[in-house]
Parts: structure tokens; C-alpha cells; sequence
């Protein structure tokens, strides 16, 4: 593809990404306002259980990704999601049966910052979507969080999540 040509597709899904961030980050604080965070967060994975399926098979359907392709399906899975449009991510494949995905900036992270606000205690929604969104792509792998907050660890900006495939551990 031709990357000039390009660039104004991707401006423009990274405005519609950042349009749609801004309508979940409303949501939630109006959730977290009126009834405090733990209801937020309750309704929060409740509705990226579903989102996490829908946005997964989208990807794999439009990317023509093989099912249970592995984690070579699932790298170009998310980079393809909404999230990559608007966040720094990095992606290491320590060996072949491991990924990890690291995120280096998060705008839902910056907004609350800025707003001075706490950050997002987001562990708990990434304990379903990440899971889900790899389970669709590959029911095979198993997602564990390395750090996420209220308890990132040092050196890790905001969260980071390591993707196997199941079994792996047994192979060598």
C-alpha cells in the first residue's frame, strides 16, 4: 500500500478511535459520579466482555485471520485494535511461544491525569477484555497480567500483559 495515501485513512480512524474513547471515558465518569467507582468498574467489564468479542472477530474477519492462528494472528490482531490508534503500545515476542504488550502511553491514563483525577484502577476491566479479545482469536492462548493498575510495577508506565499458548510451558 502506499503510505501517503494512507495517512489521511489513518488520521482518520485515529479521530474516530479518539471519538470513541471519548464516549466510553464520558460514560464511565458519569457511572463512577453517580454511583462510585466499583459500580463503574462492575458495568465496565461487563460491557468489554462483549465489546472485547465483537472487536476480535471484526479484526480477524476483516484481516482474514486464520482462527486459532496463534499468536502470530493475534500480534497483527492488536495492532489493528482501536486502542493502537491512540496509545503507544510495543509488542516483544521474548521466545516463540510468548507476547508481550506493553502499553507506553494511554490516553485514558493522560485524561484522568489531567483532569486530576486518580488513575484508572483498569486491572479488573483488562482481566476480561485482554483474555477475551486473545480467547477469540485463538481459544489455545492464555493472557496473565504483568502489571496494570492501582499495581504497576517500576519501569512499566501503565499495564502490560504476557500471552501464551496453552501447553507451551510444557514444550521445551
Amino acid at each position: 500500500m502506499n503510505e501517503r495515501r494512507d495517512e489521511p485513512v489513518r488520521k482518520d480512524l485515529t479521530d474516530a478511535a479518539k471519538n470513541w474513547l471519548a464516549i466510553d471515558g464520558l460514560w464511565f465518569q458519569a457511572v463512577e459520579q453517580e454511583y462510585g467507582m466499583d459500580a463503574a468498574i462492575g458495568l465496565d467489564r461487563k460491557v468489554w466482555e462483549q465489546f472485547s468479542v465483537i472487536e476480535a472477530r471484526r479484526i480477524r474477519e476483516r484481516l482474514h485471520l486464520p482462527y486459532q492462528g496463534g499468536l502470530d494472528a493475534l500480534e497483527t490482531a492488536l495492532k489493528n485494535r482501536l486502542f493502537e490508534l491512540v496509545n503507544e503500545q510495543k509488542i516483544v515476542r521474548p521466545d516463540p511461544a510468548t507476547l508481550i504488550l506493553t502499553m507506553k502511553s494511554c490516553r485514558v491514563q493522560a485524561a484522568r491525569e489531567r483532569k486530576k483525577m486518580p488513575l484508572f484502577p483498569c486491572k479488573p476491566v483488562g482481566l476480561v477484555d485482554f483474555p477475551v479479545f486473545a480467547h477469540e482469536i485463538d481459544p489455545r492462548i492464555t493472557t496473565e497480567c504483568i502489571s496494570c493498575p492501582p499495581a504497576s510495577l517500576p519501569g512499566i508506565p501503565y499495564c502490560s500483559w504476557k500471552f501464551r499458548m496453552a501447553g507451551a510451558e510444557n514444550q521445551g
